[in-house]
């Protein structure tokens, strides 16, 4: 089995990262904060310190990193949280749907509105593109770090440069940056949404909402918190007025661990691993016949890129690829914006995506079975 999925979710997981998990099931069974007995304490004591960890890898105070079902939620929570009356969204036209959607949710709403900036080659357009749709109005700027489909990186530092000039929210959507590209809040971000099960190495069914603290957020849900329980109305202080409900407990210790990994690995050495078999699978894959390349790979790329083979549509060859041992995603990914961008809105496309674990011999393999099926692709049709 060679797994080349690993933008959806990592896998294997590291195993300091599984151990954690299984330990935190077995020694931290009671619910964090919500007893005064020894066995909440010491879990409760388990989850701060997973919160510290992940709060200084993205340069945030402890108590301002939320722990979330996922990216999606954060997301959701964040948008819908600023939301208001006559106000405005900026995004981009690589936007994966668990930021479009909520978008489109609240635009429903008489005087909530969003515009769709144009993603260049050419950083300076890109962020102009966003600043000529700035309005008076205009709260946020919502935006992925890099897409999931083409790996395009887009200049965060300088969109949140500009949100910071216009006194505007920016939260980005770090699903397929975090762990993988050095993003902090000392960027200018005011809210970092990110997914625990990516590049943070952590199970499935976590996430994280990073704030500074800046924006109030109205809140999604509401519900138990352990705190403050005898007023009616969500705490004001962080993380409790979002974490309503008992959390996942060992999912959110293991993903300690797995953030913990990456730092020990270094994001720069993570990055460089995947980013050079992205490259070298590119270059192979370009001079191959019967392949459909959608962008060129280069350093403004996350360690992913999208292909076809002539005449397939992406889940025949995904499924051709699976019956070998190749484990690639094909069809949207997700991502409505992005393939209209594209034109693939027919086809959709496949997903190569390499993790830290990813080896050449695996590409290789991987190289030579697509060249293969591109040569007799119409036994597949």
């Amino acid at each position: 089995m060679v797994y080349l999925d690993n933008a959806a979710t990592t896998y294997p997981k590291p195993p300091s990262v599984i151990s954690k998990n299984s330990y935190a099931m077995v020694n931290y069974g009671a619910n964090p904060g919500r007893s005064g007995h020894k066995l909440s304490m010491e879990t409760g004591e388990a989850i701060y310190n997973a919160r510290k960890i992940c709060g200084d890898f993205f340069g945030a105070q402890t108590e301002n990193v939320c722990f979330m079902l996922n990216c999606t939620e954060a997301i959701n929570t964040a948008v819908k949280g600023l939301a208001e009356e006559k106000s405005h969204f900026i995004t981009s036209d690589l936007e994966h749907n668990a930021v479009l959607r909520p978008l489109t949710a609240i635009s429903k709403k008489e005087g909530i509105s969003f515009s769709i900036a144009a993603v260049s080659n050419n950083d300076n357009e890109t962020v102009n593109n966003f600043r000529r749709l700035i309005r008076p109005e205009t709260k946020a700027i919502v935006c992925t770090a890099a897409s999931n489909v083409t790996g395009t990186i887009l200049p965060y530092r300088r969109i949140a440069e500009l949100c910071r000039k216009n006194n505007l929210c920016f939260i980005l959507d770090a699903a397929q940056g975090a762990g993988i590209l050095p993003i902090s809040l000392s960027d200018g971000i005011n809210i970092i949404c990110a997914a625990g099960h990516k590049g943070l190495y952590g199970p499935m069914g976590t996430g994280l909402m990073v704030t500074d603290g800046k924006f109030r957020l109205k809140t999604l849900i509401e519900g138990g918190t352990g705190s403050a329980s005898k007023d009616p109305e969500m705490p004001e202080f962080l993380p409790d007025r979002f974490e309503g409900g008992t959390i996942n407990t060992s999912g959110a210790i293991a993903l300690g661990a797995g953030v913990s990994f990456v730092n020990e690995k270094g994001i720069r050495s993570i990055y460089e691993h995947e980013w050079q078999l992205c490259a070298y699978a590119h270059g192979q894959m370009r001079n191959m016949k019967g392949i459909i390349l959608y962008n060129s790979f280069t350093r403004k790329n996350a360690p992913l890129f999208s292909f076809n083979i002539q005449g397939l549509d992406s889940d025949k060859t995904a499924s051709v690829l699976s019956d070998r041992g190749f484990y690639l995603r094909g069809g949207f990914h997700c991502a409505y914006l992005a393939h209209r961008k594209l034109g693939t809105l027919e086809s959709g496309t496949v997903r190569f995506a390499p993790s830290v674990f990813t080896t050449k011999n695996e590409v290789n393999a991987f190289l030579k079975t697509v060249r293969k099926i591109a040569a007799s692709s119409k036994q597949y049709r």
